[in-house]
């Protein structure tokens, strides 16, 4: 079997050594000193200041919302994964979509201005795969309506923007470590800000508002996170520069390989350094998509529609029609990638992708009638492939 996504998990011995520190300092949560040593080490790899390392990334959202004390609208993509926008209801907030770029699937900024209203408090947007959005004109929206800004950069570990950490801009950014992303911390998440006051006070609100061990600065909640998850962290981010490395050589791969099929990939941002965190790939047609799928699956290999539904369809939300997250949602999928993914791997999903695409063109060609279509060689072909392989 062939699933979307593996985690990346070191030596057992490597992990085994933080666990015998745990064991003989019997110190399991509440801001332990692997906590500690893994924030330090984080802002080190990022050459940013100031982060916190939380119980994971939808809470750092809610968090974000809380925060910046948001009320009212919050403008939002419909193209992302549902924490985007179940934080933003959870927090009293109403999200308000704007439809996305049909080139690089984020939320399109020339298209915000016009969902502003006397209501609006802030504009929360989604690096989709990883890939900036257009930051500078959100900021200058931001500024101009005096809104504040908030970056779901789950998918950004190892992206840079103008040579700065992704997570470095927005009033607050955030980011995930559960175990489907390229740095986990199994589950695990943070929030990032440039402002010294406003990281204070995130600090109480991940601890119950404690700001002292008797005395309480403002309400909190429970949001920390815990020394073993801080000890596959900091295992984890040993590595990352080879995982990096090792799906942009993969990503490169796909693109090679699949140069010819009828799909096209997200823009990306120009100004940016990518971190390769999935591979999608939009189909020319929601039918090529579905059969692409299928036969996939009758060889065990997984893909995933990163992202559905749009989220403007949710049934807690005010459902609005978004013509082009609509139908990218209809076309998209990610094709497996992982650090332990192999090249022979990689290349019979390609090959079973061209080999349906080339069915389904020569299938449409053939009259309705012709009785049993070509298409329905395919699985024999595919095995084939595989004792090929």
């Amino acid at each position: 079997m062939i699933p979307v996504t593996k985690p990346f998990l070191p030596r057992e011995e490597e992990f085994k050594e933080y666990l015998d520190s745990i064991w003989e300092r019997q110190w399991l949560t509440n801001n332990g000193p692997l906590l500690n040593d893994f924030e330090l080490k984080l802002k080190e790899y990022l050459n940013i200041r100031h982060l916190l390392f939380v119980c994971n990334g939808t809470f750092a959202l809610q968090l974000a919302i809380k925060a910046l004390e948001l009320k009212g609208e919050i403008i939002t993509t419909p193209f992302s994964y549902v924490a985007t926008t179940s934080s933003i209801v959870w927090e009293g907030c109403r999200p308000v979509y704007v439809d996305i770029d049909p080139e690089t699937f984020n939320i399109d900024p020339l298209k915000i201005e016009q969902a502003i209203t006397n209501k609006t408090s802030a504009i929360l947007a989604t690096h989709v795969y990883g890939n900036p959005c257009d930051i500078d004109t959100i900021q200058q929206i931001a500024d101009k309506h005096g809104l504040k800004v908030i970056y779901d950069a789950a998918h950004c570990f190892g992206t840079k923007y103008k040579n700065k950490s992704v997570f470095e801009y927005g009033d607050i950014s955030t980011t995930s470590f559960h175990a489907t992303k390229l740095l986990h911390t199994i589950e695990g998440g943070a929030v990032f800000t440039r402002d010294p006051d406003l990281l204070k006070k995130m600090l109480y609100l991940r601890n119950f508002g404690h700001n002292g061990p008797e005395a309480f600065a403002s309400v909190g909640i429970n949001g920390k996170n815990c020394e073993f998850h801080a000890a596959m962290g900091l295992c984890n981010l040993k590595h990352v520069d080879e995982i990096l490395e090792r799906r942009k050589l993969l990503s490169e791969h796909y693109f090679q390989r699949l140069a010819n099929i009828h799909a096209r990939f997200p823009k990306l941002n120009q100004d940016k350094d990518y971190n390769y965190a999935y591979f999608p790939m939009l189909f020319q047609t929601e039918d090529l998509r579905i059969k692409c799928m299928n036969q996939l699956e009758l060889s065990k290999i997984y893909c995933r529609r990163y992202f559905s539904p749009a989220l403007s369809t949710l049934p807690y939300v005010r459902q609005v029609k978004m013509p082009v997250c609509d139908d990218v949602v209809k076309k998209i999928v990610c094709l497996p990638l992982y650090h332990s993914l192999t090249f022979p791997d990689l290349d019979m999903i390609c090959r079973i992708i061209e080999r349906t695409q080339n069915y389904n063109i020569i299938e449409s060609a053939l009259p309705e009638n012709f009785g049993v279509t070509i298409a329905d060689k395919i699985e024999t072909e595919i095995n084939d492939l595989k004792s090929f392989s």
